[in-house]
């Protein structure tokens, strides 16, 4: 697997842009933090106050620096505006495996097919450009809502790590571990995501007559 994390990638298509993230981008956030605090009741890192969305980039970007992490900032293109966040993380090159996660949109883009879009991309990317073999995903095994939309978009559970990772209010959380191989991919499940996304397209064709 190859990545260069000098580079800026940018991924687009007719919905979404996923630009790298940027400590300029503290206010395009601070509105979620502000109003939204729910976003973040999952998150191992959470960033519900000015103080903690200047934490949670520092450490996304101190991530990056160190060759770990590559996170980028959602922009609708409908909207147009910022919708969000997401990154690659724990990043082996060596095993040709990285990890897709800390994802969250404002709840204005949640159900519009802005991650449908934003993951067709993502794993496009890491499986077509980076030649990853692996892709795989984690989630707090209480929050039944991101496991089915990760089963939705194909992914498979593999099991469940118990008690593996230190929680905010001091508790510990068991987390869900799915994944999708480059073969997986290729042989269906890029073709039915595709799909998926299709129904926005549709919509906003006919919106835009």
């Amino acid at each position: 697997m190859k990545f260069n994390f000098e580079y800026n990638y940018y991924l687009e298509n007719d919905f979404v842009i996923l630009e790298p993230l940027q400590e300029s981008h503290f206010d395009d956030l601070l509105k979620f933090s502000l109003s939204e605090p729910e976003l973040w009741t999952y998150s191992l890192i959470k960033a519900d106050s000015e103080l903690n969305l200047r934490n949670y980039l520092n450490l996304a970007l101190k991530g990056k620096e160190h060759q770990k992490e590559y996170p980028f900032i959602v922009y609708d293109k409908i909207n147009k505006c910022y919708a969000g966040s997401t990154r690659f993380y724990d990043i082996q090159v060596e095993n040709s495996c990285i990890q897709l996660g800390y994802t969250w949109y404002g709840k204005q883009f949640q159900r519009t097919g802005v991650n449908r879009h934003c993951k067709f991309l993502l794993l496009e990317f890491a499986f077509k450009i980076l030649e990853a073999e692996r892709v795989e995903f984690r989630v707090d095994n209480e929050n039944k809502e991101s496991i089915d939309a990760m089963k939705n978009i194909g992914c498979t559970p593999e099991g469940i790590l118990r008690s593996n990772s230190p929680k905010s209010d001091g508790t510990r959380r068991d987390s869900i571990v799915l994944s999708i191989l480059k073969k997986e991919w290729k042989r269906k499940i890029r073709e039915e995501l595709k799909q998926k996304c299709q129904p926005l397209k549709a919509l906003m064709e006919t919106s835009s007559h």
